[in-house]
């Protein structure tokens, strides 16, 4: 089992959520703790930190939202994630169409946003920092503000 992520990898996924619940349109609402299925294998799926799904999810009696129905996953990138893993993480959520993925990463203050899936690749990729507004395409299209989010330090701490 992985080791439970950070305060303020907490922090990243909260100050995110309150952004988009102020501006989702109708119909949409932000979810943690809800995975997505990965279609045609009912065994494989990933639980993103944060996902946008139509509000009737929180009705649902199914363990697995349809990566379909999903308007956004957010990543926030855990201290001890390699490089490899993050690029595995996003060919996933391509492959099962996620139309969008915000990848945060506290450790470096920075930010990638892959949208457009096809063909197993992300076909749009925007690279930002900290400080530089992150910009949802449609539905979504409105910019999350990145300035302020929390940074990992270099506790000692497990």
């Amino acid at each position: 089992m992985s080791p439970t992520p950070r305060g303020k990898h907490a922090g990243v996924v909260r100050r995110v959520r309150q952004q988009l619940e102020a501006v989702l349109p109708d119909g949409l609402a932000a979810f943690e703790v809800s995975s997505i299925a990965m279609p045609g294998d009912p065994d494989d799926y990933v639980t993103p930190d944060l996902v946008v799904l139509p509000v009737e999810w929180e009705d649902d009696d199914r363990r697995l939202a349809d990566p379909q129905d999903a308007a956004l996953a957010v990543e926030v990138i855990p201290p001890w994630e390699k490089s490899r893993e993050i690029r595995d993480k996003a060919d996933w959520y391509a492959v099962a169409l996620v139309p969008v993925l915000l990848a945060v990463d506290p450790r470096k203050s920075t930010w990638v946003l892959y949208s457009r899936p096809d063909g197993g690749a992300y076909q749009d990729v925007l690279h930002g920092k900290y400080g530089e507004p992150v910009p949802l395409p449609a539905p979504l299209a409105f910019d999350v503000a990145t300035d302020g989010l929390p940074e990992y330090g270099t506790s000692p701490q497990p």
